[in-house]
């Protein structure tokens, strides 16, 4: 039997959700309630991939290649079209480069307001449609924004722990915030595809503006799962039909499966190999 997605049960034993035997499917009212007890909602604006984006891309597919030493696994299972949520690890300001060349299509990440000062940076992050975060603000209108990618069938990119990690040795990877639970949840259909990036760190090192070219990266990408595949894997959310729609899940119950669905997002970027 194939195995599909890697989780980490609470008791911390490594167990795989495999495509037939763990998997029972929630009805669609399930998946219904589940997506309105998020309750988040887009802006209501329509969001659009500018056209430059595509041109960038096919620039950076041809000039990656001939210049670095990437390697990529796994590309089959991103999708090619539709709405899809690619997550991964990040460990360089590099690594939204090589995201977007193994995903092959537009992708749009929420980024930090620091990246847009600069005439330069607002004019590469707007040409490439990429989404203002306020911290003093908070996340929501950030999220609502990423709801209006989704709703138009794009692809969007976050980066689980929040912000590139400053630690200068191993272990790099921090702890998960749950905004990209709160997303899938709000799309519980959508598949949700984990990167993993092995070397951009060395590549182009915390604080250092040099590119050190010769470096290998590694990229992994695994299985994709929805969030109402995890929430009803006795692995994941352990939910039954009768848990989701006998009565509207409290905000506390859907902040203890977002946490848990973050922790296995994240401990399943560490068996990847996330450094």
């Amino acid at each position: 039997m194939v195995c599909r997605h890697k989780l980490l049960l609470p008791s911390n034993t490594i167990s795989i959700l495999e495509a037939d035997s763990n998997v029972s499917q929630l009805s669609q009212e399930s998946i219904d309630s589940l997506s309105d007890a998020v309750n988040l909602q887009g802006t209501g604006a329509r969001f659009r991939s500018p056209p430059l984006y595509q041109l960038v891309i096919a620039a950076l597919a041809t000039s990656i290649r001939s210049f670095t030493d990437v390697r990529f696994h796994g590309l089959s299972r991103i999708p090619r079209k539709g709405p899809v949520i690619v997550v991964s690890n990040h460990i360089s300001n590099l690594d939204p480069i090589f995201m977007v060349q193994a995903a092959r299509r537009p992708i749009h990440f929420l980024s930090k307001k620091e990246n847009f000062e600069s005439p330069l940076k607002r004019f590469v992050m707007t040409s490439t449609g990429q989404i203002e975060t306020y911290r003093e603000a908070g996340a929501r209108d950030a999220l609502a924004r990423a709801v209006d990618v989704l709703d138009a069938g794009l692809a969007l990119g976050i980066y689980p722990e929040g912000t590139r990690s400053r630690r200068r040795e191993p272990p790099y990877l921090q702890e998960g915030k749950t905004g990209i639970a709160r997303l899938a949840a709000r799309f519980p259909n959508v598949p949700v595809v984990t990167m993993v990036m092995i070397g951009t760190q060395n590549m182009m090192k915390p604080g250092s503006k040099m590119i050190r070219l010769w470096e290998r990266i590694e990229v992994k990408i695994d299985e994709p799962i929805t969030f109402a595949e995890w929430a009803s894997s006795k692995q994941g959310g352990g939910l039954t039909d009768d848990d989701a729609t006998r009565y509207p899940m409290s905000e506390e119950e859907m902040g203890g499966l977002y946490r848990r669905f973050t922790n296995q997002l994240i401990e399943t970027m560490r068996l990847m190999g996330a450094p």
